[in-house]
């Protein structure tokens, strides 16, 4: 069991890097190891995913509270995998994304590296650059 957090700054206005993330069609862009997500209902996800050389399609679950710029997920299987993002403002030109993860798995290492890649995937995409330290 574990839980995981992870933040990088993006050059991007808070609102901007909110509406990004809630669109469900761009996950696949920054989420490593996702094919294809699409909205199937109010806070339903249809997905596509190769995790550890495994083919996964199935049902996930995404609420986006845009007055809180907060997302949380999960899916329904048992690993109890469920998250929770924040964009906050660093004035008004730059954000910084708090990503926290809780999984059933052990596989710390590979969690936390996943967590990495997928907010510098993030940042590469929203602000030409690669991931800096959280001030």
């Amino acid at each position: 069991m574990g839980d995981y957090e992870h933040s990088a700054d993006v050059r991007r206005p808070p609102e901007e890097v909110f509406d990004y993330l809630a669109d469900v069609s761009h996950l696949p862009e920054y989420f490593s190891g996702l094919e294809k997500a699409s909205s199937t209902g109010p806070e339903e996800v249809a997905v596509t995913a190769n995790v550890e050389g495994e083919r996964y399609e199935g049902t996930a679950w995404m609420h986006a509270d845009a007055d809180a710029r907060s997302l949380r997920w999960g899916a329904e299987h048992t690993s109890g995998y469920h998250g929770e993002l924040f964009v906050t403002g660093i004035g008004d030109v730059e954000s910084r994304v708090t990503v926290t993860l809780h999984t059933e798995r052990a596989d710390g290492p590979g969690i936390r590296a996943g967590l990495e890649q997928t907010l510098a995937d993030l940042k590469r995409i929203l602000d030409g650059s690669g991931t800096e330290p959280a001030r």
